[in-house]
């Protein structure tokens, strides 16, 4: 067979896997009030099985201690009224503040203490910690990305993260429920936590 005949072998070329590579945030290190007016902290439930109940707290408080040199050693604290609770109907906002649900009267707040944090390359973070509701305290997992930082018109320098963490919330205690006569139950186990942090540093 003649040289144009033949038959061309390619070697296959080797994947290299990319480096895990987050920006470098070092001029961030420092100390944080979250600030209320521009941050949200929401959850979704499903009802009825057939669509999603949006809610949030409207009275809360927080503070975040960020290492830019070296996430793992950044910490986060949040403090929420749960008398604050609003999802758009008085009727189940009362509901939820009674004894079938968050029980206001006997436990006004709900805690987060973050007791690890994770890069996980480029914007994304990962915060473990312990959240506390009806005085019971479980480990949850928070998923974050770092929105960026900026100075604002008043001179005051920010720092912007979204967020996001599922839980069931059994696992609290909290396990009122009603059945529905087509099968399932009126208010999902799992909840869906959405957080919109905006935080300003401390001088």
């Amino acid at each position: 067979m003649g040289i144009f005949g033949r038959s061309r072998t390619t070697t296959p070329a080797t994947t290299v896997p990319s480096p895990v590579v987050s920006p470098d945030l070092s001029a961030l290190t420092g100390d944080y009030t979250i600030d209320p007016a521009h941050s949200s902290l929401g959850f979704v439930a499903r009802h009825a099985m057939v669509t999603n109940v949006k809610g949030k707290f409207l009275e809360f408080s927080g503070s975040l201690h960020l290492d830019g040199g070296d996430p793992a050693r950044s910490t986060a604290s949040i403090d929420v009224v749960m008398d604050s609770i609003d999802t758009g109907s008085a009727d189940r906002d009362g509901h939820l503040k009674s004894a079938d649900f968050f029980k206001t009267d006997e436990f006004p707040a709900m805690t987060f203490r973050s007791t690890g944090a994770e890069a996980l390359g480029g914007d994304d973070y990962r915060l473990t910690g312990d959240l506390t509701i009806l005085g019971t305290t479980r480990p949850v997992t928070i998923d974050l990305e770092f929105n960026g930082a900026a100075q604002d018109p008043f001179g005051n320098e920010r720092v912007g993260f979204e967020g996001k963490a599922e839980i069931l919330r059994s696992e609290w205690g909290l396990t009122w429920n009603a059945a529905l006569e087509t099968g399932g139950v009126l208010v999902s186990d799992k909840i869906k936590l959405v957080f919109d942090i905006s935080a300003i540093r401390q001088a």
